[in-house]
């Protein structure tokens, strides 16, 4: 495995996937990698940039805390090498596995290499295995097609396809041991989506009941702001050791966000707006603007600041819309197309003013600035909204005051 700069980073030990309900195909997480200091790690599909016969291309940062498997996962090597079935009326085993991309950043398992089953590992007489080799499709293989009686395993492949709000539904109608269960089983990042979208009782109580590794790793891949509203609802011991479990720089993310008045525009900002500096060209704002990892709402503007590009940013310029990018020529500077009528707020802010000021402009996202006219963050609409509806909305919606409208 090599990195955005050619250097290798490791070597592929194992692929991580996970079964899919109604016929489709398992799903491939990441990959295993063992690092020269033989650690295993995870790294997410999403980070993989290329695959070749020879190796594997990855971009942005990994994580290189030593890889622990969920309970819903399979490894590929350690669960699937060798495994044998009947076939035809003939006993066959696992020889190799192959997997292909179906959409960007998303892969699965496509078809299966056996071989006569003969009581020999796989790693013996490799060259006569690959002589009787012949190939299967995925779904002949009974140790990747989803059997009723796996019950979390079946619970959580359901739960692969829907939305953060329809997994929090799930989650808030078990009982607590179920949605401990589950829980445990489910993806960080997913996971860490059904939370933000669960009354504040229930993140407190599900965050709380797990291993605090995995409750840090959580809060990690939540959006700051809703990890600073959880943290902030936590005993203060508990809040103080999920925190210095995170990364430095995520839980430096919250803490700053934690020293802001509730309810004002410093305490419901993301510090992760699209920030490019004067000198940076459309199709350089476009590039930044079409990462999966963004939300509509903050793809939507270009913030433009002196470096450093990371908040507090320097000296704050203006902002640019993506629709004004959509009409330009790609070498056009984004400087060139700042909105200055577009005043950014202030960190204490109220929220009343904050709502005034998006209807106002017609916006979905707002800059955020601090006395020394840095960019420290974005208000989102969903962010003010959050903010607005009454404060067990949430679980008022879990309980189906919105059955209606969800019907229509």
């Amino acid at each position: 495995m090599l990195d955005a700069a050619g250097d290798q980073v490791g070597k592929v030990r194992d692929v991580v996937i996970q079964m899919r309900t109604e016929g489709r195909a398992p799903r491939v997480h990441g990959l295993v990698v063992e690092l020269f200091a033989r650690r295993r790690i995870f790294v997410p599909m999403p980070r993989v940039h290329a695959i070749d016969a020879l190796q594997v291309m990855i971009s942005g940062t990994v994580d290189t805390r030593v890889f622990s498997r969920r309970n819903a996962e399979t490894l590929v090597v350690d669960d699937l090498f060798d495994r044998t079935f009947t076939r035809d009326g003939a006993q066959v085993s696992i020889f190799d596995v192959a997997m292909r991309p179906v959409r960007s950043h998303d892969w699965e398992i496509s078809a299966v290499a056996v071989v006569p089953a003969g009581g020999r590992s796989r790693f013996s007489s490799l060259r006569k295995k690959a002589q009787s080799t012949f190939i299967v499709d995925w779904d002949e293989v009974p140790a990747l097609v989803m059997t009723g009686n796996q019950s979390t395993e079946r619970t959580v492949a359901e739960m692969q396809d829907m939305k953060p709000a329809d997994v929090a539904r799930e989650l808030h109608d078990m009982t607590p041991t179920r949605r401990a269960e589950v829980a445990q089983a489910l993806d960080d990042d997913q996971l860490a989506d059904a939370i933000e979208e669960l009354p504040e009782d229930e993140q407190v109580s599900l965050i709380s009941i797990l291993d605090p590794e995995r409750a840090a790793d959580i809060l990690e891949e939540m959006d700051p702001d809703d990890a600073a509203d959880l943290v902030q609802d936590l005993p203060e011991p508990l809040a103080e050791r999920l925190l210095a479990r995170m990364r430095p720089e995520d839980a430096a993310d919250v803490r700053n966000l934690l020293v802001y008045d509730d309810f004002t525009a410093g305490a419901m900002m993301t510090p992760e707006p699209v920030i490019l500096g004067p000198d940076a060209t459309v199709a350089d704002a476009l590039a930044k603007v079409r990462s999966e990892d963004i939300t509509p709402a903050l793809a939507s503007m270009i913030f433009v600041c002196r470096p450093p590009l990371d908040t507090p940013s320097g000296r704050y310029l203006g902002v640019v819309h993506v629709q004004r990018l959509l009409r330009e020529p790609p070498s056009t500077m984004v400087s060139l197309m700042l909105d200055n009528d577009l005043e950014p707020m202030a960190t204490d802010t109220p929220v009343g003013a904050i709502s005034r000021y998006f209807a106002t402009y017609n916006l979905v996202v707002a800059p955020v600035v601090n006395s020394d006219n840095e960019l420290v963050g974005a208000v989102t609409v969903d962010d003010l909204l959050d903010h607005l509806l009454p404060a067990d909305w949430r679980g008022v919606q879990m309980d189906g005051a919105l059955a209606g409208v969800n019907r229509g």
